[in-house]
């Protein structure tokens, strides 16, 4: 496998621990990581397909019945009796294949995302610590007996302080939320995101739904593609899932690599990302 060639998108299915020790240092301008969050429990999503049926109990146009049935099912295990010895190694590589200008975002839930900071911390120096992100949603299960968990943490860190590359000017805006506060042309524009992102989640009806647990959002990933790598740069996804950083580089221009050691995982890649990638196997993927 020839990783100097940079002008390829790569999608790879594998262990990524087999395969990051491949790569040359310094190849990514960009790296996002959405590892496991350790919940504790199996993370699944049914493939469901809703068909005519005498039997059903959705009643549609023309009083005529539906039933839906399960077509298929993805799943992975999302529980670690060591966590750190599994996530530390592929962080340790992150920090070796970003470019000199290069930015690392490490997406996590409350669960682990402190004890990363330390981690991180040591790992780049805390001088290389940028912004801690907060995406917050509201969508999903809730509880009356304390307050219910409606966001993830975003961690940023850079190679080196004095060469990171950002530029907020390819960023989208969002509404002032108090638009009268400020004139008409800064209103129409819009401001610039903060450290919190409200974004809704994958609706699970719309379009860009893959149906692959955890999927995020494009809005979330393009934000971190446009503001911290440039056109023709490399960017690159080691726990690839359904293929969101490939889908938002293609958009804006970006070379990507996509690693996942998960047979359905590469195939609703394929799915999403069409031919344009070189789609590659290690001689023992999971899956």
């Amino acid at each position: 496998m020839d990783w100097g060639d940079a002008s390829r998108d790569l999608v790879v299915h594998a262990d990524n621990l087999e395969v990051l020790p491949r790569i040359p240092d310094g190849a990514f301008t960009t790296i996002y990581l959405d590892p496991p969050f350790n919940t504790g429990r199996s993370q699944k999503r049914e493939r469901l397909r809703t068909v005519r049926s005498t039997e059903g109990k959705r009643i549609g146009f023309g009083g005529h019945t539906y039933e839906q049935i399960v077509t298929g099912l993805m799943a992975y295990d999302d529980t670690f009796a060591d966590y750190w010895s599994f996530l530390f190694p592929r962080l340790e590589h992150a920090w070796r294949l970003l470019a000199e200008d290069g930015t690392l975002y490490l997406h996590l839930d409350y669960r682990e995302v402190h004890y990363a900071k330390v981690a991180l911390d040591a790992l780049f120096g805390r001088e290389c610590f940028l912004n801690e992100i907060i995406w917050a949603y509201d969508y999903g299960a809730r509880t009356t007996k304390k307050w219910p968990a409606k966001h993830d943490t975003i961690l940023v860190y850079v190679k080196d302080p004095k060469r990171y590359h950002f530029d907020s000017a390819e960023v989208d805006r969002e509404p002032y939320m108090a638009p009268g506060l400020v004139t008409p042309e800064k209103a129409a524009r819009g401001k610039l995101p903060t450290d919190v992102w409200w974004h809704t989640i994958v609706s699970p009806t719309g379009k860009e739904k893959t149906g692959y647990p955890t999927q995020k959002p494009e809005g979330i990933l393009r934000r971190m593609i446009a503001a911290s790598s440039r056109p023709g740069d490399r960017v690159a996804d080691f726990f690839a899932g359904s293929g969101t950083l490939g889908a938002v580089a293609q958009t804006l221009g970006r070379r990507f690599v996509c690693i996942d050691a998960s047979a359905d995982a590469v195939d609703v890649m394929r799915k999403r990302l069409g031919d344009g990638p070189t789609y590659v196997a290690l001689p023992h993927p999971v899956g």
